[in-house]
Formats: C-alpha cells, structure tokens, sequence
C-alpha cells in the first residue's frame, strides 16, 4: 500500500485514545507522527502526560510516541500541517466535537471517528467495514458540503451494538423484523478501569446515559442505503429494536441477550452457518487489522464468556453462542464484542484502512 500515512490522534491521553496509539504501534500502513489532547496536556511529552494514568495495563507506551510533544487538539492548523489524516477519541461535548471534526475536515485533513457526534449527520458514514463499506460512497457528498477535496469525517458506530449487529447482518436473508437486546458493558467503555470505578464494585449499574436510543437507532443507519438524490444516508426502517443497557463490573466485553423474530423460518443449523460463513470487504481486501473469522458460534453452553473469548481475532471477532428457541421470539442468542478494540479504536483503525484501500486517504 505505499509508504505509510502520517497520523494524528486527538484525544490521545484518554482510554480509547491511549488505545489507539497501542494499536497502531506496528501498524503497517499508518505511523503516529502527532500526539494532541487538551490545553491542560499540550506542550508536555507524551510519556510524561500519561504517567499514573496509563490504562493499558502491562502493554507499554509504545517508544515511537513516548517522547512526542503533544500539541493543542484544538490548534488545528499546526496539526493539520503535520499529519494526513486524524483518528479523533477527544472528550468534549458534542456541539464541540462536531465542530472541531468539521474544522479538521475544511484544512483538507480527514477524521476517523470514535465520536457519537457526527454519527446521525446524514453524509456522515457510520461504518463497520465487514457490513456496510459501500457507506463510504456519501463522502463525495460531504465533501461537496464542506467545500473540500480530500477533507471529510468518517465514524465507527457505539461499541455495544458490536455484539448483536454483526449476527443480525449475517441473517440479513432471513428478514429480522423484531429485536430486544440486553447488553452488560464492561466499565472501559466509561473510560474507566475497575481499580478507577469504586461504583462498580459488587454492583450492577442499570442505567447508561443515551446508551438504549443508541442501540435501538444506530443498526438501522448502518443498513440504511446512500441515496443520491438526497445526497445523504437513508436508515433502513426494520427490524423494530428494543434494548435495555446494564453497566457491570468487566474491564473489558460487552455481552448482550439478544432475542430475534424473523419474517422467514429459518433452522437452527442455517443460522449458524450464515454466521460461520459470513465475512466482509475487509476480508476480501486483507485489511491488517480485519480478523480472518468475523463471527465464531460456540456450542459450548458457558459460552461465550469475557475471559475465555473477549479476545478473539485480537479483540477484532465477534462470539456467539446459546443460539436456541423462544417462548416469545422466533430465537435468542449471547453475543460478546470487545468494546475498545472491536468496538472502539480497533473498528476506527479497521475503518481507515478500508478508507485507504479505497483511496479516501491518501498522502498529502
């Protein structure tokens, strides 16, 4: 693919922006050249600004980025002039994401995502690059409204719906027309770690701010269509989604029950093999980090669990087990994602390198 693309991350001293600068340590393609988070953290080095704070566990700061200087996330001439693109994890309110995206987008330099900001902006793609790639094709209409050439945003969707989204696209055939999702999210996905979280402990927290509208609405952009003449994603309008959203004391793992009615009626054995079978664009493009098996089934009843499969493809796979029939649904089943590999920076990474295979991002 060529020499590798200069990359910023804004937002890079929090949890999913310390993710990111882990996971692009070695990365083929992409080298982080700038470092950027708030006014408080600019002008330190890195490595310093994260000491006592790094949330990586054993995984050290990578060396490339230790000594880096980090800059103004909100200078975004001196970041833009230095890098190709951005992968954006700032925390901010979201009046302010969406403008300082839009910013980095107008000085030609294009943002991949973490944010909720932009994700129900209608030229804005919200991808998971195994189901709907062909998103990518409304960017040509953001750039017509930004003004731009090579500048837009792209976001990866909430990292819960990772758990149940990608089975309901394999079955895809089968027309779900009802889903109710129950989804218990590890504590990282509030940018915490359990030692960081006394709330969490011995506890169940019932409720996470936006988390249910999140999980009911965003599949539905993600099987929407790009329509042309309104230059904008369409969402699809079916299945009907309900969900109830649990915080529960997991460093890492959203686990969701999950419970499906389909227009058709399909067998046990068929919606297995539609899972096994299923893959994607970035499997076909041997995207780096695309996992080779999206889906895994487990037959195994105790499965799938946060200890044994959270880390399945590298994080970047989906597991699902306990498929069987229902009183009240056609068939239920466990889903497990990771939330800050698959379901956060690892997603947006996947994402730009399908960006990059398609020619969105380039050198400057």
């Amino acid at each position: 693919m060529g020499e590798q693309l200069k990359v910023g991350v804004i937002g890079a001293t929090g949890m999913v922006g310390q993710r990111f600068v882990t996971l692009l340590a070695n990365h083929p393609w992409f080298k982080v050249t700038v470092v950027a988070a708030s006014k408080h953290s600019a002008g330190q080095k890195y490595g310093d600004a994260v000491k006592g704070r790094w949330k990586m566990g054993e995984t050290p700061i990578p060396e490339g980025v230790k000594d880096l200087t980090i800059l103004d996330a909100e200078d975004v001439a001196a970041v833009a002039s230095q890098v190709d693109f951005v992968f954006s994890a700032v925390h901010m309110d979201k009046d302010a994401i969406r403008q300082l995206e839009d910013e980095y987008a107008k000085h030609e330099t294009p943002v991949v995502s973490n944010n909720s900001a932009h994700r129900w902006t209608p030229d804005v793609p919200m991808v998971v690059p195994e189901i709907n790639p062909d998103h990518t094709e409304v960017i040509k209409y953001q750039r017509e409204r930004l003004g731009t050439q090579r500048g837009f945003v792209a976001v990866k969707p909430n990292c819960s719906i990772q758990s149940y989204t990608p089975a309901l696209a394999a079955w895809k055939q089968f027309e779900p027309t009802q889903v109710l999702a129950c989804t218990y999210q590890a504590i990282s996905g509030a940018g915490k770690t359990l030692e960081g979280a006394p709330e969490i402990q011995g506890n169940v927290i019932p409720y996470i701010p936006g988390e249910e509208k999140k999980s009911e609405d965003e599949p539905l952009k993600i099987w929407g269509h790009v329509d042309d003449e309104k230059k904008a994603i369409v969402p699809a309008e079916s299945p009907v989604i309900t969900s109830q959203c649990l915080r529960v004391p997991v460093l890492y793992g959203h686990t969701v029950a999950a419970f499906v009615n389909f227009k058709q009626d399909p067998t046990k054995e068929e919606l297995i093999k539609a899972l096994e079978d299923y893959s994607g664009e970035p499997q076909r493009l041997g995207l780096p980090s695309a996992p080779k098996q999206f889906i895994q089934y487990l037959d195994d009843d105790f499965r799938p669990q946060v200890r044994y499969d959270v880390n399945f493809e590298h994080g970047m796979g989906i597991s699902i087990g306990r498929l069987r029939s229902d009183k009240l649904f056609d068939w239920k089943f466990i889903g497990l994602s990771h939330n800050t590999a698959r379901g956060a920076a690892g997603g947006a990474i996947e994402l730009a390198e399908l960006l990059k295979a398609k020619g969105y991002l380039t050198a400057k």
